[in-house]
């Protein structure tokens, strides 16, 4: 018996240095210099021949190189005929939640109930997920990890990516409760027999007054004298003094025009609208509550016969024409490794006439604002997180986005992953033969 416990100590150690990710980078002690960049600052500015001078894990300046007379510190890192970007962000992201889809000991995206604001994502965190390892080649070295399921999915927290465990990796901690709008109209289950088209759904009104019911309740057990512990109603205290945010996950426009009511009625002040595919039929109204948007997935399809074959690809830039804040978000099918295709969804957004510096926007400076984590991220300014990348060429371009560089918070981080190990290792298999 203890022969076999020793032989599984020594799998479980063996399976653990398999799986793990690289060691992730220490503090940063020397002060470097990233000289004669494009600078593409995240606010729709660029600096051409750049001058980024990065101190203790901050950028202490960020000038043009030919009229600015900054001296160099520290290391000089030649970036010239390059690109410098700040670190994309993933906002509604399982990653670190789920590694294997069919190994259900690896998934931890969501818990039984309904009404859950007071699971915390962060707390199943997986730093070492080498899934999460895959975003950084890309540049995407921020992201939002988000609980799924029920009606309120719980809160999620905002992590970097490069880290030894969830505690490490925490940039802001329990930032929003995640709730999930009722469908006003439903598909046909067609395996059932049933007609697969559009109908009306028949217990939405008892959806909302269930939401309404918990909120309510919650307000009225805040106010008591607690004599008896809710968790749920204790976790939806940060809604209503205004530490969190309230993110809705809804797509069509009664959905949205009912959650803004909603919001309103119930003294919610900070909502966010995720997914948002019929955004556009209510901005006037989004724009009038202040209520930004982070968008479904650039590159997919359509939800209906009737819409154009390239809504999803325009909807970002129907929305910023009309004022909206907007970010993008890549929740869905296969998410965790799609993920890392952020700046190819902005990148669609250019294909659909929008400036390449405001698509930028969209996954940088926006999405930091719509998290409040944009007083330390997002952009190129003196005085942030030295958490960038240095690409040799369009990051938003999947053939010209390869990093030479990556940094967050000023920590000289590892681009390898078990991906770029598996391509080593099999692109010289048939040289020579």
């Amino acid at each position: 018996m203890n022969n076999y416990k020793y032989i599984s100590a020594i799998l479980m150690l063996c399976l653990t240095l398999t799986f793990a990710q690289q060691t992730p980078a220490p503090v940063q002690t020397e002060a470097f210099t990233i000289v004669g960049a494009t600078a593409h600052i995240g606010n729709g500015k660029i600096i051409e021949n750049s001058i980024i001078i990065v101190e203790n894990g901050k950028i202490t300046a960020c000038a043009n190189g030919l009229t600015s007379k900054i001296a160099y510190k520290g290391k000089v890192i030649d970036a010239k005929g390059k690109h410098v970007y700040p670190g994309f962000i993933a906002p509604n992201t399982t990653l670190g939640l789920q590694e294997i889809g069919a190994v259900r000991a690896t998934n931890d995206t969501k818990e039984i109930g309904t009404m859950n604001p007071h699971i915390r994502s962060i707390i199943a965190y997986n730093a070492e997920s080498k899934v999460v390892e895959s975003m950084r080649p890309n540049g995407v070295l921020i992201g939002q990890i988000t609980p799924r399921g029920g009606t309120i999915s719980g809160t999620s927290s905002i992590v970097q990516f490069d880290a030894w465990n969830w505690e490490d990796a925490t940039l802001k901690v329990d930032d929003a409760i995640h709730l999930n709008w009722p469908r006003s109209f439903t598909r046909g289950r067609w395996w059932l027999g049933e007609d697969p088209g559009l109908k009306a759904n028949k217990n939405y009104t008892k959806q909302v007054l269930n939401i309404n019911a918990f909120i309510l309740e919650s307000k009225a057990y805040l106010k008591g004298n607690k004599a008896t512990k809710n968790l749920p109603y204790d976790a939806m205290q940060g809604l209503f003094n205004g530490s969190q945010k309230l993110f809705v996950h809804v797509n069509d426009e009664k959905g949205i025009t009912d959650a803004v009511d909603f919001a309103k009625t119930n003294g919610i002040t900070n909502m966010i609208i995720v997914g948002g595919y019929q955004a556009n039929k209510v901005a006037d109204l989004l724009k009038a509550n202040n209520i930004s948007v982070l968008v479904m997935r650039t590159q997919s399809r359509p939800n209906s016969d009737d819409d154009d074959y390239d809504f999803p690809y325009k909807l970002a830039k129907l929305l910023v024409d009309q004022g909206i804040l907007v970010g993008l978000q890549n929740s869905g099918g296969m998410e965790r490794a799609n993920a890392r295709n952020l700046p190819f969804q902005a990148g669609q957004v250019v294909g659909q006439g929008m400036n390449k510096e405001e698509a930028l926007k969209l996954i940088t400076s926006n999405t930091a604002k719509i998290l409040g984590i944009d007083s330390d991220y997002g952009t190129l300014e003196a005085g942030k997180s030295a958490t960038l990348f240095i690409s040799e060429g369009d990051a938003l371009d999947m053939r010209t986005n390869i990093l030479t560089h990556a940094f967050i918070d000023g920590r000289a981080i590892s681009l390898e992953s078990h991906q770029t190990e598996l391509w080593k290792r099999y692109s010289n298999k048939y040289k020579g033969e």
